[in-house]
């Protein structure tokens, strides 16, 4: 990682898009049939920096959860 790059980046867009649908982090781990993990879930609303992978593992879940399409950057700012 880049020495003067932030991890803490602020809420990110999944926070409140998780709220609007009424869905909770269980329901994204619930919803997927990869591996995440509830921690995941906290911190990419909290805006701790994830890799892409696990910001693709969270945005299949929520798509299958909600029933919508959504893309990354959809969710995230960074």
């Amino acid at each position: 990682m880049i020495p003067d790059q932030k991890r803490d980046l602020g809420e990110q867009p999944l926070a409140p898009i998780l709220t609007e649908l009424g869905l909770k982090s269980h329901d994204l781990v619930a919803a997927s049939t990869e591996q995440i993990t509830h921690k995941m879930v906290q911190r990419g609303c909290k805006g701790r920096r994830l890799t892409k992978n696990i910001q693709g593992k969270l945005l299949r879940a929520l798509n299958t959860a909600s029933g919508k399409t959504y893309a990354i950057k959809d969710l995230f700012t960074y």
